[in-house]
């Protein structure tokens, strides 16, 4: 049983990707503002997966595709940086797509880009890709 715990508890250090922040509090300072901004944007961004492309489509409140300035994308699994990649977006017809082979599962995509007015806007999706 000792050895088992121990197993387990070396497996749980080793595949911890860390901290997001190095600092909680400041870094939630000014939060209740920059998701106030945000959501007076009234975005929403929809990702897909299919032959190799990952898509992101980016569409104001009424559905008209918008355009993006500072676009960075980290698309990762949740439990492990092992397969982290920042893939090089460009803007295709109705939103944005980069080349990427993602093996079959559960993906995260978290999407970091700025309106032409200066809002940042940040999102976190899953991304589920079929054998």
């Amino acid at each position: 049983i000792i050895g088992v715990n121990l197993f387990l508890a070396v497996k749980a250090v080793s595949t911890f990707p860390g901290l997001e922040v190095d600092n909680s509090y400041v870094a939630g300072q000014g939060f209740n503002d920059r998701k106030a901004a945000q959501e007076a944007l009234g975005w929403t961004l929809v990702p897909a997966y299919a032959d190799g492309r990952v898509t992101l489509d980016f569409a104001d409140s009424n559905g008209v595709p918008v355009s993006v300035g500072d676009l960075q994308v980290l698309i990762g699994r949740t439990t492990s940086d092992a397969n982290d990649q920042w893939p090089a977006f460009r803007q295709g017809t109705g939103g944005y797509v980069a080349d990427l082979t993602l093996a079959r599962g559960k993906w995260m995509v978290k999407v970091t880009a700025r309106a032409a007015d200066g809002t940042l806007f940040e999102q976190r999706s899953e991304l589920f890709v079929q054998g």
